[in-house]
């Protein structure tokens, strides 16, 4: 399988994703276009933010038409996103690329955490914030998206649950609304340091495009809630999965070789747990059975 047919595959994913959460495009872009489509960091920075703003604005169309995209909310923290990912998207590139990844790695780790704590009816009917108060959060969102292209759409919807009073789905689509406002400008500042594979962006552009839609299709009928806790379990472990790559190769070998050892010992702690758990019951269907017998000698 080439390159571009893989990372095409995997876009459609991370576009499902986008289309049902309102946010994780980048999440999974970055790491898809570096590990599949083996693009140096900051290309596959400057290429995550073109797809995931493409499909974005796909998607929160395909959700506006469906009364799912508060404009107002969207605007006051998407223009405000758009200023700080332009200077985000500058400052990116005067940080070390392996550094540029390393945070990315915990900007993946924290929205993990963060998807993992929140309820899906946290902040509905809340009335809504001073647009100075939002707009703050938008600058600190858009420097996120261009520093590390994270278009940072879980934070986004927080935001507008949280701070802005939006019901959960009314602010899944507006997240991609302002995702794709910023991911433009962020891209705008990152773009003109690295370098564009057309293949690699025109299919996972397509492919991102297409599983979004989808994925606005199927958020209508699939439990917000459910969703986001299994990604959040899978964003957590693609992260550390990440840091795992970037360790030195003898850090690695040391950490397979104590985690030899680990499995060894879980391993033997599950065979002593199961015989304890083997004999405990074959004494307590013993007695359950002698009690039973009694019972029934005495009516």
């Amino acid at each position: 399988m080439s390159a571009v047919v893989l990372v095409a595959a995997l876009c459609l994913l991370a576009g499902v994703t986008l289309g049902l959460l309102g946010g994780g495009g980048s999440i999974l872009a970055v790491p898809i276009l570096v590990f599949a489509g083996g693009l140096e960091t900051r290309s596959a920075i400057a290429t995550s933010l073109l797809v995931v703003g493409v499909s974005s604005a796909v998607a929160a169309g395909a959700h506006g038409v469906r009364g799912g995209v508060d404009v107002r909310a969207g605007l006051t923290l998407g223009v405000a996103s758009m200023l700080g990912a332009y200077g985000g998207g500058r400052v990116g590139q005067l940080v070390p690329a392996t550094l540029l990844l390393a945070a990315f790695t915990a900007v993946m780790a924290i929205t993990a955490v963060a998807m993992m704590r929140r309820r899906s009816d946290e902040g509905a009917g809340r009335p809504p914030a001073p647009w100075l108060r939002t707009s703050a959060v938008g600058v600190a969102v858009g420097a996120l998206t261009g520093i590390v292209g994270a278009g940072g759409g879980f934070i986004i919807v927080s935001a507008l649950v949280l701070l802005c009073g939006l019901p959960m789905r009314r602010a899944i689509g507006t997240s991609l609304f302002v995702i794709a406002l910023n991911s433009v400008a962020g891209f705008a500042g990152a773009a003109s340091s690295a370098s564009i594979d057309p293949a690699i962006v025109a299919a996972a552009t397509v492919a991102a495009t297409a599983g979004s839609l989808a994925g606005v299709v199927a958020s209508a009928r699939i439990p917000v809630g459910v969703l986001r806790t299994g990604f959040a379990w899978f964003v957590l472990a693609m992260s550390i999965f990440m840091t795992f790559k970037q360790l030195p190769a003898g850090a690695v070998a040391r950490l397979q070789a104590s985690a030899s050892h680990v499995v060894a010992g879980l391993a033997g702690a599950a065979v002593v747990a199961l015989a304890w758990l083997t004999v405990h019951l074959r004494h307590a269907f013993v007695r359950s059975s002698a009690a039973t017998s009694t019972h029934r000698y005495m009516t």
